[in-house]
């Protein structure tokens, strides 16, 4: 098993509201020095698989399938071992 993470986030020219107005509470709590923020997600889980480039391919067809919205989004794929609690 491989642990995926993906970080999704908006792409450059596509405006972030969410961000703006973090950046524009941050500066009226005095953080003026925090500047062009943009927010974005990440999505974690195990996938069955050990072969890191098949367990690519199948990631990425899910972000283009469902989990990314293509159009305006741009997504990263991390792929590691599967850590064992011990």
């Amino acid at each position: 098993m491989l642990r995926v993470t993906i970080t999704i986030s908006l792409k450059e020219r596509v405006l972030d509201p969410e961000g703006q107005a973090i950046e524009h509470s941050l500066g009226n709590l005095g953080y003026h020095e925090a500047s062009d923020i943009r927010t974005g997600r990440i999505i974690s889980f195990t996938i069955d698989e050990t072969n890191y480039s098949r367990a690519n391919q199948k990631v990425a067809k899910m972000c283009e399938t469902l989990l990314v919205n293509t159009v305006i989004e741009n997504y990263d794929i991390a792929i590691e071992d599967q850590v064992e609690d011990e």
